[in-house]
């Protein structure tokens, strides 16, 4: 198991390139913008992109969604209840900052409990929504990627629409402080930490 952070856009989101060391399959992570940049990260670790995840629907992480679909011609997911956040068009001053396109729909829709095959790695959904109500986390071998559920030494907001500070502190309370303390979280945006010290640190929670 491996990975590749690309950091795109005017709010720095952490676009993931997760990828099985073998066989060089490779999934995108929340592509939100800068697509040429991902697209040289890509080639120079010569990855052969297998899909497109998101971890929510929020415009910084979606931007670069038709961009990937256009050049790979690879299948998208997210979660149902983020579907109708796809159209930047209804956020164009930031869509217009970051150089957004609106998503194409997505191929498959993510469930709780899902497992998603990467060559011969497997990310797990973990439904986590707060931030939106579609947002999860995709859970790897000893890593998490938490999309803007969980940063370091902070929370997602939740005075968007869509949400929720109630779910959000019960997603990260019973669905990532309930993985193992040394499991690294890999966040949308600055840098990584781990599930043990959000627990210990995280003003949100202590």
């Amino acid at each position: 198991m491996a990975y590749e952070i690309v950091v795109v856009g005017a709010l720095d989101t952490n676009c993931y390139l997760f990828y099985c060391a073998g066989s060089h399959a490779c999934a995108i992570i929340d592509p939100g913008a800068e697509p040429g940049k991902i697209f040289a990260a890509v080639a120079s670790l010569e990855l052969k992109p297998a899909l497109i995840l998101n971890t929510h629907g929020h415009v910084d992480h979606i931007g670069a969604n038709r961009d990937m679909k256009e050049k790979y011609g690879v299948p998208l997911y997210l979660h149902a209840a983020d579907v109708p956040m796809l159209k930047v068009t209804e956020h164009v001053e930031l869509s217009l900052l970051l150089g957004a396109r609106d998503s194409p729909a997505p191929d498959h829709l993510l469930v709780d409990g899902d497992a998603i095959a990467v060559g011969s790695e497997t990310l797990r959904v973990i439904h986590t929504p707060g931030h939106t109500p579609g947002s999860v986390g995709f859970l790897g071998a000893g890593v998490v990627f938490s999309g803007d559920t969980l940063f370091c030494g902070g929370v997602g907001r939740t005075d968007l629409e869509g949400g929720s500070w109630k779910d959000l502190d019960k997603s990260i309370r019973e669905k990532l402080f309930v993985l193992p303390g040394e499991t690294v979280v890999l966040p949308g945006h600055g840098p990584w930490t781990t599930v043990e010290q959000e627990k210990l640190s995280n003003p949100f929670f202590t």
